[in-house]
């Protein structure tokens, strides 16, 4: 418990740095002090965050619906946003220094050089009693440039004259400053690199999955089951942003590959039946030779796995519990999310594959690629999950790697082949980087046809 009160409190710590970061770049530094936008820039910076608190934590803490809703579009889109603002910040810190003095020397070369002025002889002048003798007249010191102001070429029609500032008006700034100029360019960029970035990545979210295909070669197939197609879809990820709009493209991209089997490898849903049982309706409608067949993922122990797999009964689909059927030519094996162990319902390799013909071929749905060394030693030619969204915002994939075994596509261990899908929705912020979402067509091949 400590230790993860302490984690908390870093995460927390570590949100706060990089908000402050962000207001300073993208308000304090391009904003003038006690302006609108600088008071518009500090109450985004303070609502947005809170926005994005209440986006992770209205579903667990039993907010309505309706609510929940409202909170997930705009602070779950804020993380993702946070995320390329920062990174294309950083960036802008090694591109600053370079512009600031690219347009030093552009001020340098540019300055017109004025003569001194002719001196100046005053009259004589008479002393009178009691008038002190007049003294050379002293030179004013120069007044020290404005804070944030920089040298800047003089306005037409100032023959050289010197500022009231005491500046000489060839130096003297007419409007923003190069720093302050700077910070806009630099600013400017970064928003608009990342408002680019997040709103192609939505698009992809939005507009559905992309159907791959992929020949998976199995020495122990039967020469009958050459060619079988297995349509995989993982991560589909029900939720408060994601409802049945697109539920009913990821059913229509399925039913138009005329799998033979499709295999829902968990994470269909970040909720409750009853918010989200209309949105996995057109689930239903799948259409297969051999059925359709789903696995728990840990978001189904989040969301109340029991009730779900209930439903997905009701759906047409089978659920297999650490449980296996015979299919063409091989077996089709099922085990529960590691998650369920913290709910007594953990994956049983043994009771899935232990009494098996090990003579015949072995396709595993499991939904974390990590229990591929479970598969191995119960002997699966395949295994099938998801789980890891490809890393979903790049960078991270790199994150994804520390934890999975495989981030996406197919790998072999040992007499083991592994594939792993992207998934086909999105976790958190509606929005891929680098992962695009995935529908997978997996034509088992047999060796001995």
């Amino acid at each position: 418990m400590l230790l993860v009160s302490l984690v908390l409190v870093l995460v927390v710590g570590l949100l706060g740095v990089v908000h402050w970061y962000v207001w300073r770049r993208l308000v304090r530094d391009v904003t003038v002090p006690g302006g609108p936008a600088r008071r518009l820039g500090t109450v985004a910076l303070i609502v947005l965050p809170l926005l994005s608190l209440g986006a992770l934590t209205a579903g667990r803490a039993g907010v309505p619906f309706p609510l929940q809703q409202a909170l997930a579009w705009p602070g779950f889109l804020w993380l993702a946003l946070l995320l390329y603002v920062v990174l294309a910040l950083v960036v802008g810190e090694a591109v600053r220094p370079l512009l600031l003095r690219a347009l030093d020397r552009r001020a340098a070369t540019t300055a017109p050089v004025t003569a001194a002025p002719a001196p100046v002889t005053a009259a004589p002048v008479r002393a009178t009693a009691g008038a002190p003798a007049p003294s050379e007249a002293k030179e004013a010191p120069e007044a020290p440039e404005a804070s944030g102001a920089s040298e800047a070429p003089a306005s037409p029609g100032t023959d050289g004259a010197d500022g009231p500032d005491g500046a000489p008006a060839s130096f003297r700034v007419a409007g923003p400053s190069r720093r302050l100029f700077v910070s806009r360019v630099v600013g400017g960029a970064a928003a608009a690199a990342a408002l680019g970035t997040v709103g192609h990545g939505t698009y992809g979210v939005l507009r559905g999955p992309r159907v791959k295909r992929v020949t998976v070669p199995l020495a122990k197939l039967a020469r009958g089951a050459h060619g079988y197609r297995i349509a995989v879809v993982s991560d589909i990820h029900l939720g408060p942003i994601l409802g049945r709009a697109h539920t009913r493209r990821i059913v229509d991209a399925i039913n138009a590959t005329q799998p033979d089997v499709v295999a829902v490898v968990g994470d269909m849903v970040d909720g409750s039946v009853e918010d989200l049982g209309r949105a996995a309706e057109p689930l239903a409608e799948l259409r297969a030779r051999d059925g359709s067949f789903f696995v728990t993922g840990n978001h189904e122990y989040f969301s109340g796995a029991e009730e779900w797999v209930d439903h997905v009964r009701e759906l047409g689909m089978r659920p297999l519990r650490n449980e296996r059927v015979e299919i063409a030519g091989f077996d089709l094996a099922g085990v529960n999310d590691i998650a369920g162990e913290n709910y007594g319902d953990g994956p049983d390799f043994a009771a899935a594959l232990g009494d098996r013909d090990r003579a015949r071929a072995a396709v595993l749905l499991a939904h974390q690629p990590v229990v591929i060394h479970d598969a191995v030693e119960h002997g699966v030619d395949l295994q099938l999950s998801g789980h890891t969204h490809g890393g979903q915002l790049w960078p991270g994939n790199f994150l994804a790697e520390l934890a999975n075994p495989t981030v996406a596509g197919l790998e072999r261990y040992g007499d083991t082949q592994l594939y792993v899908s992207r998934g086909a929705g999105a976790w958190g912020p509606p929005v891929r980087v680098g992962a695009p979402s995935d529908i997978t067509v997996v034509e088992l091949a047999s060796k001995q046809a």
